[in-house]
């Protein structure tokens, strides 16, 4: 899709990825950028670069994807719209008919309202949550789903939903499985990428950062930046009614994760282990990145110790804000 001079509207745009995605929606010559946010989880305070575009606007009588009238509203004379908005993965465990809800329920609105809104090109976000352990590695799309919770379970229904509109009615779109994304705007909600921020505490406060079980997990961490640009690349292409993998493609494990943390910090204590408990969570994800690569035209370029680096400059101009973050999900000390 050619996406000069057109509108698009980015759901759930407040959010980190989705605010990442304006961002580099803004680097190119489209009309307009309308943010459809409800704001319960994203901020203003990740727009504020962003508003300063005259391009760019807050629809103004909010974004919840469970309003059908409004959502439908928001989609008038749009050429593309991004699919961001759901509720994250402990928020799933904890309280699944609401997941139900927000990434179920909520997805079929959106996708309904491309259709009925005559939409030409939906990107929807999905998870690499929906592949559950690695099976083997490097996880390619064909990985089978061995997803154990709630939350990789509304993306897998996403996915089927979209590839029966698809089927159905010839929605034009495209799915994205993110693996582990962190970077500036990140806060204390994802379950994986709030060990970042947990050790940042720590070594804030001078102690040990805390690695739950041995440190041998291994994840693909993606720098946010280079998801806002798989968006971008996503809207632009030519494949339609396909997944892609959103990652590096390198293994990093937590032990590893906590020493480069601790270099970049300039932090010489040793790294504190305790007993791994949280039962919902995977413990290898490395996803293959050559898909996207050869048919959308994307490839991760911020290397981890960069991005880790951008994430700890963002955090040092940025601490009242984070501390609102913190307290809002419960966290002290």
């Amino acid at each position: 899709m050619d996406i000069k001079g057109k509108k698009f509207v980015v759901v759930g745009g407040a959010g980190l990825i989705g605010s990442h995605t304006i961002d580099q929606l803004l680097k190119e010559d489209v009309k307009e950028v309308i943010i459809y946010d409800n704001f319960l989880r994203g901020s203003k305070e990740n727009l504020s670069n962003a508003l300063k575009d005259p391009r760019t606007k807050i629809y103004d009588v909010g974004g919840d994807i469970m309003q059908t009238d409004i959502l439908e509203s928001a989609f008038n004379g749009a050429d593309g719209v991004f699919h961001l908005a759901a509720l994250w993965l402990l928020q799933c465990h904890d309280y699944p008919r609401s997941a139900f809800d927000v990434n179920i329920r909520g997805t079929f609105n959106v996708i309904e309202a491309c259709i009925k809104k005559d939409i030409k090109r939906l990107v929807y976000s999905s998870s690499a949550s929906v592949y559950g352990d690695a099976a083997y590695e490097p996880m390619d799309e064909s990985h089978p789903f061995n997803n154990q919770n709630f939350y990789g379970a509304t993306k897998i229904c996403g996915e089927a939903m979209l590839r029966a509109f698809h089927h159905r009615y010839k929605l034009n779109y495209v799915g994205l499985r993110y693996m582990n994304v962190y970077g500036p705007r990140q806060d204390y909600h994802g379950a994986y990428i709030a060990v970042i921020m947990k050790m940042l505490d720590a070594i804030d406060r001078g102690e040990s950062p805390t690695i739950l079980g041995d440190g041998s997990e291994a994840f693909d961490f993606v720098a946010v930046e280079d998801c806002g640009v798989a968006n971008v690349c996503a809207m632009k292409a030519d494949a339609t009614d396909s997944f892609y993998n959103v990652g590096t493609g390198k293994r990093t494990s937590l032990k590893e994760l906590a020493e480069i943390l601790m270099y970049l910090t300039d932090f010489k204590q040793s790294i504190n282990y305790a007993p791994r408990s949280q039962a919902t969570l995977v413990r290898n994800r490395i996803g293959c990145p050559e898909k996207a690569r050869s048919e959308i035209k994307f490839a991760a370029k911020i290397d981890l110790e960069e991005g880790l680096k951008r994430l700890i400059s963002w955090r040092s101009t940025h601490k009242h804000e984070l501390e609102v973050r913190r307290q809002a999900v419960g966290l002290v000390g």
